[in-house]
């Protein structure tokens, strides 16, 4: 099976911006009142309200594949 070239730097900061705007529909998603209602119970966990854990761990999810789309694609540029 043949490599395809790679995709010219327009396409391919192009793909960034949608894989960014992904990130942030999936972040704004995931912090609407259906999913938060599912975790506002009265559970506390390591002694911390369910809900707080979970904004914690939406707001890491964010920030972390935020850093990995720029990182990754600012490495593959100075090649």
């Amino acid at each position: 099976m043949p490599m395809q070239p790679p995709p010219a730097p327009e396409q391919a900061e192009q793909r960034r911006g949608q894989r960014l705007l992904f990130v942030a529909v999936l972040c704004a998603v995931l912090l609407t009142f259906p999913f938060l209602a599912i975790v506002d119970k009265p559970l506390r966990l390591a002694g911390m309200p369910a809900l707080y854990l979970y904004v914690l761990a939406v707001w890491l999810l964010v920030v972390l594949l935020t850093g990995w789309l720029v990182r990754r694609r600012g490495m593959k540029s100075d090649e």
